[in-house]
């Protein structure tokens, strides 16, 4: 991010987004974005704004550039993993937790993690 300004907005989509105000911080974060479009950290907390606002297709889309960008990022494989999961696509959801628990063995990711496997389990339970 080159201008002053630019640092400014994105902080302030930063906040925006930690207090749950994903739309306000799309329009904040927007000109970061035509700035700055590959830089992770932007397409992450873009991610974040449209997975918070339900915009499930444009949220994996900001995932996977960020896992795209860098691949070793355990944390957008998490948060693509719960976008896939908001989706109804268990399987490859699955399959990003599951590597981003791997990568990062937080408790937190596998509870996530169990949560996916247990909603599978149910599914072929009853089918």
């Amino acid at each position: 991010m080159r201008t002053e300004g630019t640092v400014e907005a994105f902080r302030r989509a930063e906040k925006l987004v930690a207090q749950r105000r994903p739309l306000e911080a799309l329009r904040t974060l927007g000109p970061v974005l035509d700035e700055a479009p590959d830089k992770p950290s932007v397409q992450l907390l873009a991610g974040r704004a449209y997975l918070f606002s339900a915009q499930f297709q444009r949220a994996e889309l900001a995932f996977l550039r960020v896992i795209e960008l860098d691949p070793s990022d355990h944390y957008a494989r998490l948060v693509l993993g719960r976008t896939l999961q908001r989706q109804g696509r268990l399987d490859e959801a699955h399959t990003q937790v599951r590597l981003a628990a791997t990568m990062y063995p937080d408790p937190a990711y596998q509870e996530v993690l169990g949560e996916i496997r247990a909603h599978i389990a149910r599914l072929n339970d009853s089918g």
